[in-house]
């Protein structure tokens, strides 16, 4: 490899063990990799899992070049997007959707404004990038509405490697018998609708089966509030047999695909959803609402459901687990949209993106004093954490009212 090539790195704010956006940063990685590249992982946090795969943030500014690219993981906003706002680098931007913040009001505050913030804050870098792709099209319609100019579809990576190997059937051991298992795999999380998961459970399981499970495989990391809702749902229908499984390794979710009779999605904000796929690579039928980016993933395959009344729903399981050659169909079905998704030629499309940005001049840096704005940001912050009483002592507003607590504005 050339000792003066381009470089092309990634950076986000945290590397997650099983998630989705993990999994695409690491196959893009080792695409880089492949074809000649030096490329490494920046992150301002990562599961302790991971963190052997990453660097941290702040040893970015050290190997930037106004010719490397970057390729900037966005999401909500952090100190390493604000350090790679900052770098010369010529910037792609890589947009995974953040949650409308109104889906988090009155379940939790501060993830309210962090998505409000974020979303607010992706506008910021319609001058700066250079190249702009979701990962999906319907992401890449979000970003055409956001203002930026040059967009693409970078797809997921149909990578099913977290999906081989060894099983730990301990979770799974207590589920595999001849009882029908409805399963959903994703955080608990409002956006996810797992209250309407419940509700339609309820009607299967009292109209159709007794003899079935609903189990909720994610992590209940953040939600405390939101998770007491959906226990206290389960007890006001008086709904047994929901499992709230939580965040589980890829051994266990191995072992649990297999014993997964129906993959059920109620989710309303999607960006792309690959739990819908790994269930068509596990030749799970699957049964999801027709929202956000859902109906695209499918691509076809599986059953997909516009009326959320638990009654019409639980009779299209019903409908699936009773007819072994409609489950054939949707199977079927699922496999050829599978089979497309997977002929596309992921690693030609990240390479063709990185080649037509490396092949142009770098647009002006649209904030020329952006170093010394994040130094006293930084400054701000840590005299926030460590003598907060300093802001006590700011001049009151000229209307008489004292300043905020945290020093942004007027108190209230």
């Amino acid at each position: 490899m050339a000792p003066d090539r381009p470089q092309v790195h990634q950076v986000l704010a945290t590397l997650g063990y099983g998630d989705a956006i993990g999994h695409e940063v690491l196959g893009i990685q080792r695409v880089l990799r492949r074809a000649g590249y030096e490329s490494d992982v920046f992150v301002e946090t990562a599961d302790y899992r991971l963190e052997h795969l990453t660097r941290d943030y702040r040893d970015l500014v050290a190997v930037s070049r106004a010719d490397n690219v970057l390729i900037h993981h966005f999401s909500i906003g952090s100190r390493a997007s604000r350090v790679a706002y900052a770098l010369p680098d010529k910037m792609v931007l890589v947009y995974h959707n953040i949650t409308p913040p109104e889906y988090f009001i009155g379940v939790h505050p501060v993830l309210v404004q962090q998505c409000f913030m974020g979303r607010r804050e992706l506008r910021a870098y319609v001058r700066r990038v250079m190249l702009a792709l979701g990962d999906s099209e319907y992401n890449r319609l979000e970003l055409d509405a956001a203002g930026f100019s040059e967009t693409g579809v970078l797809p997921v990576i149909p990578d099913f490697s977290h999906l081989e190997g060894p099983k730990d059937p301990f979770v799974a051991q207590q589920f595999d018998d001849a009882w029908t298992n409805i399963a959903f795999v994703g955080r608990v999380i409002p956006n996810k609708k797992i209250e309407d998961l419940i509700r339609i459970f309820h009607a299967y399981k009292t109209r159709y089966n007794p003899y079935s499970r609903l189990l909720l495989v994610g992590s209940l990391a953040g939600f405390d509030l939101y998770f007491a809702m959906l226990q206290d749902l389960v007890a006001r229908l008086g709904t047994p047999d929901v499992f709230f499984l939580g965040h589980v390794r890829n051994e266990e979710l191995r072992a649990l695909y297999d014993v997964v009779d129906v993959f059920l999605c109620a989710s309303e904000h999607e960006g792309f959803c690959v739990p819908l796929i790994e269930s068509f690579y596990r030749r799970i039928p699957v049964i999801a609402y027709a929202a956000s980016a859902v109906p695209a993933t499918m691509d076809g395959g599986g059953l997909l459901y516009t009326n959320k009344d638990p009654l019409e729903v639980a009779d299209l399981i019903d409908s699936v687990v009773q007819d072994p050659e409609l489950e054939d169909r949707i199977v079927r079905a699922q496999d050829a949209a599978l089979d497309r998704l997977r002929a596309r030629d992921f690693d030609r499309t990240l390479l063709g993106f990185v080649e037509q940005v490396l092949g142009r001049p770098a647009p002006e840096h649209p904030v020329a004093d952006q170093w010394e704005q994040y130094r006293l940001v930084e400054r701000l912050s840590e005299l926030r954490r460590g003598r907060p009483a300093l802001f006590q002592a700011l001049p009151a507003e000229p209307d008489g009212r004292a300043p905020a607590a945290d020093g942004s504005g007027p108190g209230r």
